[in-house]
């Protein structure tokens, strides 16, 4: 993945050129963060959840987001109903197993989706990625308290267990497809400071999901792109609210130059 900081930045242009349409079946608290930040770096989304339309909607899209932050037993099966559409069409799902060994029900869905469907990408913090790979883990409400293994071996025992690329979000990010493992250091604190970042940058994910072929390259782009509007944000906002404000803004102002500029990958990503 030699040069990836400008397969990053090419990544960006393309996904503003294709505009993809990412169909968001996602938990209420972050719908319209989700939505913002979608439309902010260059994509097109769309929410819908009904059982009697999630098909036909995600015959229009290039990307489906599953997301169990607010799931009920009839959106669960409204999610596979997509999921099997979108693998039927070809698209990209991603799957945000979203509090994932903090209840039954959560860790039951989320494999549900992962049985009945076949997920591109899976997003999650260390404990809820964690309990997904079978690796112990404490997860308290929708964040992670804790996990018995180390991050990229985790991530890499998902990848290969589902075939998928596997995000593993944190102070340190990382990503794996099974056989390639990289981190990205992007970021900022106050990003964890305000509700849905990691929705959101599931978002972004998809979004570059949906533009381009290799889902890892698609992982990197959209999280190195979330981070680095998160370092920019900071340089003018020190307080929650009016960061989360200047987050979205420097979503919308990134460039491919900023991006050269300022990605972080960790050494392994040129290998």
């Amino acid at each position: 993945m030699l040069d990836t900081d400008v397969r990053i930045a090419d990544s960006l242009q393309q996904l503003r050129e294709k505009k993809p349409l990412v169909h968001h079946m996602t938990n209420f608290v972050v719908m319209n963060d989700c939505a913002n930040i979608t439309l902010h770096i260059g994509g097109s989304p769309v929410m819908a959840h009904a059982p009697e339309e999630v098909e036909e909607m995600v015959g229009l899209a290039d990307s489906l987001v599953l997301n169990i932050g607010t799931l009920t037993t009839e959106l669960v099966e409204a999610m596979v109903s997509a999921g099997r559409a979108a693998n039927k069409k070809g698209i990209p799902v991603l799957l945000d197993p979203v509090g994932v060994g903090a209840t039954a029900m959560r860790t039951a869905a989320a494999k549900q989706l992962l049985s009945q469907v076949k997920v591109g990408i899976v997003k999650g913090n260390a404990g809820e990625v964690s309990v997904l790979a079978g690796v112990e883990a404490s997860v308290r409400g929708v964040d992670s308290a804790g996990t018995a293994g180390s991050l990229p071996d985790v991530a890499q025992k998902l990848a290969c267990l589902y075939d998928c690329t596997v995000i593993i979000t944190g102070p340190v990010d990382w990503v794996s497809d099974g056989k390639r493992t990289c981190s990205v250091y992007n970021g900022h604190s106050l990003m964890g400071a305000i509700t849905g970042t990691g929705c959101m940058a599931g978002s972004l994910v998809a979004a570059f999901a949906g533009t381009v072929a290799d889902p890892m390259l698609a992982a990197l782009a959209g999280l190195a792109c979330f981070g680095v509007a998160g370092e920019l944000a900071a340089h003018t906002e020190v307080k929650p609210a009016s960061f989360k404000r200047a987050l979205l803004d420097e979503v919308f102002a990134l460039t491919g130059e900023k991006i050269k500029k300022m990605v972080r990958l960790g050494p392994e990503c040129t290998s």
